[in-house]
């Protein structure tokens, strides 16, 4: 994984989180938003090839971020309540 791959991968959580944090609600913070999105992206990923589920939204990187948010809602809801 090069440099520019781990800055889209940034930007992409950090997105994904916001809108999660939308969604959700809570401010997060940056790093918050960040991590959210990122293991959001693992998580919805994992979620949407287990459901067989494959977003055509035009372009890959939207279809990251609808996936991303998804995920991230799921982990900051779980993680309230775990917490």
């Amino acid at each position: 994984m090069d440099a520019t791959a781990i800055i889209v991968m940034l930007i992409v959580g950090a997105i994904a989180g916001w809108l999660a944090s939308l969604v959700v609600g809570g401010p997060l913070g940056l790093i918050g938003y960040i991590i959210a999105g990122v293991v959001g992206g693992v998580v919805g990923g994992w979620l949407m090839n287990m459901l067989k589920i494959n977003l055509q939204l035009g372009h890959p990187l939207a279809d990251q971020i609808v996936i991303s948010a998804i995920g991230a809602i799921i982990v900051i809801i779980l993680a309230r309540i775990i917490a």
